[in-house]
């Protein structure tokens, strides 16, 4: 199975490094690290998580976001990766806009 990562959400995936950059040195790198190792995941286990506000959801490991996703064919396609600290609402919202 291949996983491609949409503008979108390597954008969140960007945002979320600077976040946790300004937390501590080095802790956005292991942000992007734990994160592409959940996305990587995707590759033998993408179709097989819950459905929630119409995408494939799978929850990161070690921080508190998710990847929200679709399945085409043999190909798991990344809209968004967000915080779950957030209101659902305005990740509906977000999600909208994918």
């Amino acid at each position: 199975m291949k996983v491609e990562i949409l503008d979108q959400a390597r954008d969140d995936l960007v945002e979320g490094y600077y976040f946790y950059e300004k937390q501590a040195p080095r802790l956005g790198a292991y942000f992007l690290d734990s994160l592409f190792s959940d996305i990587d995941s995707l590759m033998l286990y993408g179709g097989v998580h819950r459905v929630v506000f119409g995408f494939h959801r799978v929850l990161s490991k070690r921080f508190p976001f998710a990847i929200y996703y679709l399945m085409a064919g043999n190909v798991v396609r990344v809209y968004a990766v967000l915080d779950c600290r957030r209101n659902p609402t305005w990740t509906r919202k977000k999600l909208a806009k994918a």
